[in-house]
């Protein structure tokens, strides 16, 4: 999230720019938490007309920022999957607007691990010229994402691929005007020859914008009253030695310096521009985002179960049980910050 801060044109236009975004989504946050909603508020009512998440993951969009996920029944999560992308519409519609500075009017827009389809349904109503491919690996996940774009009345320009990435790529008709991947690429063991792929896949002046990184969820403050402080702070470092493990056990898989710019031009495009976006839902947060932190810290509690000690087990115990006072199900301190960081680049030929 580094060097592209300091390299590409948007530089401090675009920070100060961000700065203003992101106060005013808060000062308006802040507003609807008066009324006891959350950033999504207004949004209770379209939860179909929003559409993605499904873009985590090897990708599903939304659950790949919980470990242990390449068991589970796709089929089951889906509702799960589809919530928090819609919890993250907002973040994903301000990344859009974003991309639709650089993408004017792309004719045909590749969501590459796209879920369920939330994200997928977004560029669909983003770019209203434009054609949609959702590709996945889990039929289950796709066959819900054509649903939504059938709920949408966009199913005449929204098709589906399945198939594992990036081979799965070589079925589309022709190439991609914008290809998204978010959470994707970290799946892949050979992140350097999948962005090759990708490239590949762009017509002439076709733009691949990668979501990767950004900062670690917060929900609960620093202090929350019982165990020692600090708690998400040493979850983040048990999980980050559970990411290096996964990225090693993949298959093919090759260490590589995350430098996201200096990849996508080492793939023969050139690095257009880098933001970050953020999702912000003050405490005390409304049902929907603390459904979202109680399925996060389940996720984790199960997956990270070996790398926490004993005292953060049992404090993560306490804060996912419905019946005590101090768990995420009662608490009016929960709150949601997150934020994703999107990198673009564009093939010149």
């Amino acid at each position: 999230m580094a060097d592209e801060h300091h390299n590409h044109r948007h530089h401090q236009g675009h920070r100060d720019q961000s700065d203003r975004d992101e106060q005013g989504h808060r000062d308006e946050q802040g507003h609807r938490d008066q009324g006891h909603q959350d950033e999504q508020g207004d949004r209770d009512e379209q939860g179909s007309r929003d559409a993605q998440g499904g873009n985590g993951h090897a990708g599903h969009h939304g659950h790949h920022d919980h470990p242990g996920h390449t068991d589970l029944d796709w089929a089951v999560m889906a509702p799960q999957l589809e919530a928090q992308a819609e919890l993250f519409a907002p973040l994903y519609e301000r990344a859009m607007a974003w991309l639709a500075k650089e993408v004017t009017e792309p004719g045909l827009i590749v969501d590459a691990g796209s879920g369920p389809g939330v994200v997928s349904c977004l560029f669909a109503e983003t770019f209203p010229g434009a054609r949609v491919v959702a590709v996945d690996s889990s039929e289950p996940l796709l066959e819900r994402a054509r649903a939504r774009a059938a709920r949408l009345g966009v199913a005449d320009r929204f098709a589906t691929v399945a198939g594992e990435l990036p081979e799965a790529l070589g079925e589309l008709e022709y190439p991609a005007d914008l290809l998204w991947a978010s959470n994707s690429l970290h799946h892949l063991g050979d992140q350097r020859a999948a962005l090759a792929a990708f490239a590949e896949r762009l017509a002439p002046g076709g733009t691949l914008a990668l979501l990767e990184g950004g900062l670690p969820a917060r929900f609960l403050p620093r202090d929350i009253g019982i165990g020692r402080p600090g708690l998400q702070e040493r979850i983040d470092a048990v999980q980050a030695d559970w990411f290096a493990r996964m990225r090693a056990e993949l298959p093919g898989s090759v260490a590589v310096t995350e430098d996201w710019p200096a990849l996508l031009t080492a793939a023969g495009l050139k690095h257009t521009g880098t933001r970050s976006f953020l999702l912000d839902l003050p405490a005390p947060v409304a049902d929907r985002g603390r459904s979202y932190v109680v399925a996060s810290l389940t996720w984790l509690r199960e997956a990270l179960e070996d790398g926490l000690d004993a005292e953060d087990s049992a404090t993560l115990d306490r804060l996912l049980d419905p019946e005590d006072e101090a768990s995420v199900h009662r608490r009016n301190d929960l709150f949601v910050l997150k934020a994703h960081t999107v990198y673009t680049a564009v093939r010149t030929s």
